[in-house]
């Protein structure tokens, strides 16, 4: 099993921590977390594009001039794609993006995820994470002491004080366990995860 240090909010270690390798250290499997990826993104987009084809647009019933003899191309109607306010040739139409991937995939998905962070050495344990109240100033400083800029805060519980005070550090997002998804935990450059939280993840995962 893998071990991790431990530290506290000053950026001080102060032990170490054994990971279930059932979670933390599988096999990385590539394919599963780009489609975890996919997915995600595809699931987030709208879909309500629209153009109207030659078909939908107003006007142009009429043959604007007979068909020979005028010295012109053929033509059959004003609303064809080669006219000025013409329809649009294979216009977009609404649509939905997104697709599934099964409950077993989501999960091998995720532990890959974790996996990857914690062989990059970008995975840690804090042994706590909690203020007595809402202040940006105090999350910051606890960002300066991890050395970090960028990263994902992974919460045992709703903790409002420390939601609160990270919401407007830029490059920081905080989660709770039940929110955990492979994109978050691959666009962030750390994962940042309290004790509690490391075993709840190991629980609901195992």
């Amino acid at each position: 099993m893998a071990n991790v240090a431990v530290y506290n909010m000053e950026g001080k270690e102060v032990g170490t921590l054994e990971l279930n390798d059932g979670i933390f250290g599988v096999e990385v499997n590539e394919h599963l977390v780009h489609m975890a990826v996919l997915q995600q993104l595809a699931n987030k987009r709208q879909g309500t594009q629209k153009a109207k084809t030659r078909s939908e647009v107003r006007g142009g019933g009429r043959k604007p001039w007979r068909q020979k003899g005028t010295g012109h191309a053929r033509q059959g109607s004003i609303r064809a794609p080669q006219w000025t306010h013409g329809g649009v040739v294979f216009a977009p139409t609404p649509r939905d993006y997104s697709f599934k991937l099964n409950r077993k995939e989501k999960r091998a998905a995720l532990k890959s995820a974790l996996t990857s962070r914690v062989n990059d050495n970008k995975f840690i344990v804090l042994d706590t994470l909690s203020f007595d109240e809402i202040k940006t100033k105090k999350f910051v400083q606890v960002m300066k002491n991890l050395n970090l800029e960028k990263a994902l805060v992974v919460l045992n519980d709703m903790d409002l004080n420390v939601i609160k005070s990270a919401n407007n550090v830029p490059k920081v997002k905080t989660a709770q366990t039940n929110e955990l998804n492979v994109f978050d935990v691959l666009k962030y450059d750390t994962v940042v995860v309290t004790k509690d939280a490391v075993k709840t993840i190991e629980e609901v995962y195992a």
